[in-house]
């Protein structure tokens, strides 16, 4: 990879979450409209997954390009993780205004602070990222010395885990109280779709380490990229019932949201399946596997095209309209993560 190249792949998510920055705070401010009071913080704080993927994205450059100063590897996934901390603690501020609009925005708020979380996560994982094209074209089964321990490795996956738990909590926790209201289970909807990427970010995370570690065999390779399209197809179909079971209630939207959700976690499965396909072996496509997250990508943002004309008509389409905005964003980031790991995985 050459440094221009480098150069416009760490950019991409950081003008990703400029975008969701602008936008979030235009939808917020620009007009009273009760819906705005989710959309805006919603599609703000999705800019904080860019920056998380950032610091991935940042992590693994500097390697391929060997400007990786020694204390980079603890400053850039420190980054992440002060980012995803910020986001957390903002959420919690937002839902205890107490407004329905901001129990809803604060409450996924939260959530995608998990995920930032595990992205960051994703990033500390990847801080020995130059050893996965060694180990790879070795062909040795012993464990690489230089790699992870066996200890840090089950921390990593475990840290993903525990995120996941608490966004799969939060979700039953919200839902259990939809009868104080629809606000409830609207967030508890997005959290549960939050919590699928959350899940699907614990395959990533433990293929990037057990890699390094020399230690991802055969059952990995099948294992996790079906974890990954488990969760997004749960994730979709989860919002194609609440769309289609809820029609005639304004909170049926949601749906629309859940399909973004998992449309994210098909593009994470983009990297998964990559680390899958490569390791030990060639494959011939493994360059147009970054046309995942491009297609996802798109098809979040004619989706919320179509919502927005939807919303001309009916205002209940105004937040998932937006939202899909801001997980395109999402989607387009991790197009630059993928293409990354192609670069660095390459045997070209």
């Amino acid at each position: 990879m050459n440094y221009g190249i480098s150069v416009l792949f760490r950019a991409i998510p950081v003008v990703m979450a400029f975008i969701c920055f602008f936008l979030g705070g235009f939808i917020f401010l620009y007009g009273n409209d009760a819906a705005r009071d989710v959309a805006g913080p919603v599609v703000f704080f999705l800019g904080a997954i860019c920056l998380a993927l950032y610091a991935t994205a940042a992590t693994i450059i500097r390697q391929l390009i060997h400007k990786f100063h020694p204390f980079l590897k603890y400053l850039i996934p420190g980054f992440g993780y002060l980012v995803a901390l910020v986001t957390i603690g903002c959420g919690i501020w937002i839902f205890s205004q107490g407004t329905s609009g901001f129990i809803v925005s604060g409450h996924v708020v939260c959530g995608v602070g998990l995920i930032a979380c595990c992205v960051s996560t994703a990033a500390t994982s990847s801080t020995k990222f130059y050893l996965i094209p060694q180990n790879s074209s070795s062909g040795s089964l012993a464990l690489n010395k230089e790699g992870f321990s066996g200890f840090t490795e089950k921390i990593l996956i475990l840290l993903t885990v525990i995120f996941s738990i608490i966004a799969w909590v939060w979700c039953i926790i919200l839902l259990s109280r939809i009868a104080e209201g629809a606000e409830y289970f609207v967030a508890g909807t997005v959290m549960g779709g939050l919590a699928c990427i959350c899940s699907s970010l614990i395959a990533l995370v433990a293929s990037i380490s057990r890699q390094i570690r020399n230690d991802y065999g055969e059952k990995d390779r099948s294992f996790w990229p079906k974890l990954v399209f488990f969760f997004g197809t749960v994730c979709i179909l989860w919002g194609l019932v609440v769309i289609l079971t809820m029609i005639g209630n304004v909170a049926n939207t949601t749906g629309f949201i859940m399909i973004g959700l998992g449309l994210v976690c098909f593009s994470i499965s983009s990297k998964v399946l990559l680390l899958a396909k490569v390791w030990r072996q060639g494959y011939a496509l493994a360059n147009r596997i970054p046309l995942i997250p491009v297609i996802t990508a798109l098809l979040c943002l004619f989706m919320g095209a179509f919502l927005f004309e939807e919303g001309i008509l009916d205002n209940a389409f105004f937040v998932p309209a937006r939202v899909l905005v801001g997980l395109g964003a999402i989607c387009f980031c991790l197009f630059s993560i993928v293409s990354i790991l192609e670069s660095g995985t390459s045997k070209k």
